[in-house]
């Protein structure tokens, strides 16, 4: 019994990380878009759902701990899904309890990798960001209007938008 318990609170790991990967993916969609109202809002959300899946979690560290006392083992090991395929010897739980811990893995895997890529699209937009600031800073006072040659100033240029004297 213990084994289905832990399954199932697999299987509810399993969907709540599918509706993480479902934030992420709108997430990307909002910082290509450049909407930052979303963004904020999905974020929102994806800290909602983190909430939610530690305490998945905890009732995973229950069912780990229960299977466990069925077994005879008195420890409060915090023991990995393979380890504890060790101790299953029925075929078909042995078979089911690997096919939720393949099915879990899987969409981790997907979640980490659209992390990777909103953190690299966020990078991107702060690069152009500062490369933009930098370049506008740079030509807003030096070039934004003719100054006839022969009347070139020789004081000190400020190069930025803000006078960080103090």
């Amino acid at each position: 019994m213990a084994v289905e318990s832990l399954i199932s609170v697999l299987g509810q790991l399993q969907a709540a990380h599918i509706e993480m990967l479902q934030l992420g993916e709108q997430k990307k969609e909002a910082v290509v878009a450049n909407k930052v109202d979303v963004l904020i809002t999905l974020i929102n959300q994806e800290s909602k759902l983190a909430k939610k899946i530690e305490l998945i979690e905890q009732q995973r560290m229950q069912a780990v701990h229960q299977f466990l006392e069925e077994r005879g083992i008195k420890s409060k090991l915090n023991l990995t899904i393979s380890e504890l395929m060790r101790l299953v010897f029925d075929t078909e739980e042995k078979k089911r309890l690997y096919q939720a811990q393949t099915d879990l893995t899987d969409v981790l895997q997907q979640v980490k990798h659209i992390n990777e890529v909103n953190q690299q699209l966020i990078k991107q937009s702060l690069s152009y960001i500062d490369f933009f600031l930098e370049t506008m800073s740079f030509h807003a006072e030096s070039e934004a209007t003719y100054q006839n040659p022969l009347e070139k100033s020789y004081g000190v240029a400020r190069s930025g938008l803000f006078d960080t004297r103090g």
